[in-house]
């Protein structure tokens, strides 16, 4: 390490040997990526859910079974799961001292949202090619 990297360093650091674990960068752009997919998706639906009140289930399922719309849809829920999960790990880690509970949160909370956004989707799916 140069002489300018180690200057930079906490002398607790330098003691320990302890840097960034160079994981926070791709956490931080899931989470901004995530948020800027969600602000057209979100307004796609706020738009269709306003322009298909009053209509009926007939109406809505046609609508839904379309190969766009139900991929759009698809995308909004696995963006919000997604971007959900980011931010709550990142509450768990910041708010959580013990590293025992703070890993078991975090795991609920990644299967959580795997799981619910699976059922989301698959709620999805029956809504669109069932009858």
């Amino acid at each position: 390490m140069s002489d300018a990297g180690r200057a930079l360093r906490s002398e607790l650091g330098r003691v320990r040997g302890l840097g960034s674990a160079k994981e926070g960068v791709q956490h931080w752009w899931m989470q901004r990526l995530t948020a800027v997919a969600l602000v057209p998706l979100l307004l796609w639906f706020v738009v269709a859910v306003v322009a298909h009140t009053g209509d009926d289930y007939a109406a809505v399922h046609g609508w839904l079974a379309s190969p766009v719309t139900l991929g759009l849809m698809i995308l909004l829920v696995a963006a919000a799961f997604q971007h959900a999960q980011l931010g709550l790990q990142v509450v768990i880690e910041d708010y959580i001292h013990g590293e025992g509970p703070k890993i078991a949160l975090i795991l609920l909370v990644k299967f959580a949202s795997l799981l619910l956004g699976l059922a989301a989707v698959i709620a999805l799916l029956v809504i669109a090619f069932g009858r």
